[in-house]
């Protein structure tokens, strides 16, 4: 990996209108990307980059992220073949959230549980009783076992 091109942050008016990347990472170091599809919009899912991660995304053109469970890198699409192809990053006025425009290869999901998108449940609200969810696609792409094999 070549060495880092990020930027230092620098005072907002250049962080704001400036032209150079200087991400603001969270106290754990991260940034938060939602990933969308390139084509669609559809929002697929969530993830957290660290310099590192977002280094080697903009390096290769494949997404990588930081896992926050298993506290590592990994590459998405690595283990299932749903690697997800970048055709653009955005960020947002501070700088502090990433927008990518993805495809993605394989069989096109993105969620580890076998739908397309990981917000594939709305928020609905009963006359009583708790919250629930309800799905809106019409159903999974894949079987889990069949790609990641039992937990």
């Amino acid at each position: 990996m070549q060495n880092s091109r990020l930027s230092d942050r620098g005072e907002n008016d250049a962080v704001e209108n400036g032209d150079l990347l200087m991400p603001k990472f969270d106290a754990d170091g991260l940034i938060a990307a939602v990933v969308t599809d390139v084509a669609s919009g559809e929002v697929l899912m969530v993830g957290y980059m660290n310099a590192e991660a977002l280094q080697r995304t903009v390096e290769t053109g494949e997404a990588w992220y930081w896992s926050r469970s298993r506290q590592q890198y990994w590459k998405k699409g690595e283990t299932s073949g749903q690697v997800q192809k970048v055709h653009e990053i955005l960020t947002d006025c501070d700088q502090d959230a990433l927008v990518l425009k993805v495809s993605v290869a394989g069989n096109g999901a993105t969620c580890h549980v076998g739908y397309r998108s990981c917000f594939y449940r709305k928020i609905v609200k009963p006359e009583t009783g708790p919250l629930r969810l309800e799905n809106i696609e019409a159903g999974k792409v894949y079987d889990p076992q069949d790609v990641y094999g039992k937990k």
